[in-house]
C-alpha cells in the first residue's frame, strides 16, 4: 500500500508543477511596468532605462519605466507591493529598501513580507564629493573645515543609504554638518553642483560624470579598494575610517504573490541582459559593477543588509514618522 501511494504521488508530481510552468509560459501577457521609486536621473533610473529596451525585445512586450517618487521611495515601493496585475516590477536601491523598516515607525508595506527579490543588477560605491569651492582636498581637511564653517550635506533622502553613510563618517571622524534632504540623487547632485549644498555622498554611477566634468570634487570612495576610474582617489577607509564601505545596490523585486516560475524567468532574462557587453560597458564606464544574484541569494543579502543598517540607524538615532 505504501509503495502504491508513493508511486501515485511520484506520478502526480509533474502535474503539480504545471500551474507554475503555465504561468511562466503565459507571462508576460501585456506591457511590463518598471517602477523606479525616485525622480529621473538617479542610479536606479539610469539602470532601468539601460535594460528596458533589451527586456522588451526578450519578452516581446512593451516595457515602460515609470518614476513614482515620494516619501523617500516608499510611495513607489508601496504601489508595487500592492499591485496585482502581475506585470509591475520594482527597480530600486536595495540597500535603501533594507533600511526602510528601521527608519520608519510605520510603513504601509513590509519589505521582507510583501516583496520578493528577483535579482541584483549592479553595485556602485558611494563617492564623497564637495562643491569645487570647498577648500578641502581630503577627508581630514573636510572634517577640520566642518568645525569652522557650516557645511550643508545633501542627502538623497533621510534614511537612505547615502544619508546613513554620511552619518557613519560623521560619527567616526567627529565631523559636523547639517543634513539637507532631497527626493532623490539627481536633485541632491544638482544642488551640490549649484553650490547650494557643499557636501554629498552618492552612488558613483550617477555622480562620476559630474566629477569628470569638474562640477564636483571627489575626496573619497567608500569601497574597500580603490576603483580604476579614480585610481588616484583614496578610499575613505584609507583616510582613517577603518573598514568603512558603503554603496548603492540596484535590484529588481516583485510582489510576494508572484509565481516562482515567473520570478525564475524574469531573473534569468535580467541576468542575461545586464551581462550583455553593451549594457555592461555602459555601466562600467560610469563606475558601476554588474553584480547579479539568484532570488535565494538576493533574499539572504537583503536580510544581512537589513541587520547591518539597523545597527547604523540605532547608532545615528535616525527615525521618521
Amino acid at each position: 500500500m505504501t509503495k502504491r501511494l508513493f508511486l501515485k504521488a511520484l506520478a502526480a508530481a509533474p502535474l503539480a508543477l504545471l500551474p507554475f510552468a503555465a504561468a511562466a509560459q503565459a507571462w508576460p501577457s501585456k506591457p511590463i511596468r518598471i517602477v523606479v521609486p525616485y525622480p529621473p536621473g538617479g542610479s536606479s533610473d539610469i539602470i532601468a532605462r539601460a535594460i528596458s529596451q533589451p527586456l522588451s525585445e526578450a519578452l516581446k512586450q512593451t516595457v515602460i519605466v515609470e518614476n513614482k517618487a515620494g516619501a523617500n521611495g516608499n510611495t513607489g515601493t508601496d504601489a508595487v507591493a500592492k499591485s496585482s496585475d502581475g506585470h509591475t516590477i520594482l527597480l530600486c536601491d536595495v540597500g535603501a529598501l533594507a533600511i526602510t523598516a528601521s527608519v520608519y515607525k510605520q510603513l504601509p508595506f513590509e519589505p521582507s513580507k510583501d516583496l520578493r527579490g528577483v535579482t541584483m543588477l549592479a553595485y556602485s560605491p558611494h563617492l564623497l564629493v564637495v562643491h569645487p569651492s570647498v577648500p578641502a582636498g581630503n577627508l581630514a581637511e573636510l572634517v577640520a573645515l566642518s568645525h569652522k564653517d557650516r557645511l550643508n550635506f545633501a542627502v538623497t533622502a533621510i534614511g537612505s543609504a547615502p544619508h546613513l553613510a554620511g552619518v557613519a563618517v560623521e560619527k567616526a571622524t567627529k565631523a559636523e554638518w547639517t543634513y539637507i534632504p532631497y527626493k532623490g540623487g539627481a536633485q541632491a547632485i544638482g544642488d551640490t553642483v549649484a553650490g547650494q549644498t557643499q557636501v554629498l555622498m552618492n552612488g558613483m554611477l550617477a555622480t562620476l560624470p559630474h566629477v569628470q566634468s569638474g562640477k564636483l570634487k571627489v575626496l573619497g570612495v567608500s569601497k574597500a579598494t580603490r576603483v580604476p576610474l579614480l585610481a588616484n582617489v583614496p578610499t575613505i577607509a584609507e583616510q582613517g575610517v577603518k573598514g568603512f564601505e558603503s554603496g548603492t545596490w540596484q535590484g529588481v523585486l516583485v510582489p510576494a504573490a508572484t509565481p516562482p516560475a515567473v520570478v525564475a524567468k524574469l531573473s534569468a532574462e535580467l541576468t542575461r541582459i545586464i551581462r550583455l557587453p553593451e549594457v555592461r560597458e555602459r555601466l562600467v564606464s560610469q563606475g558601476a559593477e554588474v553584480y547579479t544574484m539568484t532570488p535565494a541569494e538576493f533574499a539572504s543579502f537583503f536580510e544581512k543588509e537589513r541587520k547591518n543598517w539597523a545597527a547604523v540607524v540605532q547608532a545615528g538615532g535616525v527615525k521618521l514618522d
